[in-house]
């Protein structure tokens, strides 16, 4: 499978890079066919410029300042993404990305005024990601980052596509133990990909 491996930190050597490569390694081993998208180490920008956003809705003429990307996205059958989550939320890398490739002829479609998702090459998608606080508390915000993945990314991709969530909450307080744990957890994951 053609796998899309999105990453967003911008320390290659903290506990969410240890994780991206474990990501990209364990998929690789299973026979997988990984593009593995560092998106700070590709230096790719993550603001919506105004041509942009000026051209927005113009199919075609949208997708050249990110083509390279949207090609990416377009050639993958499945994604995994690895970030951290920050303030509740996609760390701004990742979501300049979305802001930026995830255009109108690309994730979905707007026929007659109404969005029809179009994403339907991704048969798959994985996400690892670490939160500061613990899993209460994200849950009594709401826990906007899953419910982002779960409620609005997978209603973009294939229909039914399967969407596995890993997260490792309270990272503020992890041991050395927890942390294991998550590796573990993710490494069968990726394994069984």
């Amino acid at each position: 499978m053609r796998i899309l491996v999105l990453h967003a930190h911008p320390v290659a050597e903290s506990y969410n890079g240890h994780m991206h490569r474990l990501i990209v390694d364990r998929l690789e081993t299973a026979g997988h066919e990984v593009d593995d998208c560092d998106l700070y180490a590709e230096g790719f920008d993550p603001r919506l410029s105004r041509d942009e956003r000026l051209n927005y809705h113009e199919i075609g003429l949208n997708i050249e300042p990110v083509k390279e990307y949207v090609e990416r996205l377009r050639a993958a059958e499945a994604l995994v993404m690895s970030y951290p989550v920050w303030n509740f939320g996609y760390p701004a890398m990742l979501k300049g990305f979305f802001d930026r490739v995830f255009l109108p002829g690309v994730s979905f479609d707007i026929v007659d005024g109404k969005v029809r998702p179009c994403l339907h090459n991704i048969r798959k998608v994985g996400v690892v990601t670490t939160y500061g606080g613990s899993r209460l508390r994200a849950f009594l915000v709401g826990d906007p980052p899953r419910k982002a993945v779960n409620r609005v990314l997978r209603v973009i991709v294939k229909p039914g596509a399967p969407v596995g969530y890993h997260a490792h909450y309270d990272m503020n307080r992890s041991t050395d133990e927890t942390r294991k744990r998550f590796i573990a957890r993710v490494e069968k994951a990726m394994d069984a990909f």
